[in-house]
């Protein structure tokens, strides 16, 4: 995608919706104060700028405004936590 390939621009285009729409129903349910994403994914910068739009496409009354942040400890965030379990 980075490189210019059409197809995998398409693909994320499509994560990217795919996401909002399934963060705008976390968010119509629990309204949380912030949503914040882990995993591999999490490292993916691009995601951060679209994510709101997408999520007000399909959520409930005004547009969103819940933040959207990645994972302070990336994606090693849960590993770190199963650490702290353990202790």
């Amino acid at each position: 995608m980075r490189h210019g390939d059409a197809q995998a621009l398409e693909t994320f285009n499509r994560y990217v919706s795919r996401l909002g729409r399934a963060l705008a129903q976390v968010i119509n349910l629990l309204d949380p104060d912030c949503i914040v994403l882990g995993g591999g994914m999490s490292n993916v910068q691009e995601i951060y700028p679209r994510i709101g739009e997408e999520i007000s496409k399909y959520s409930f009354g005004v547009k969103a405004t819940t933040p959207v942040h990645p994972a302070l400890h990336g994606d090693s965030s849960g590993v770190r936590g199963a650490a702290w379990l353990c202790r």
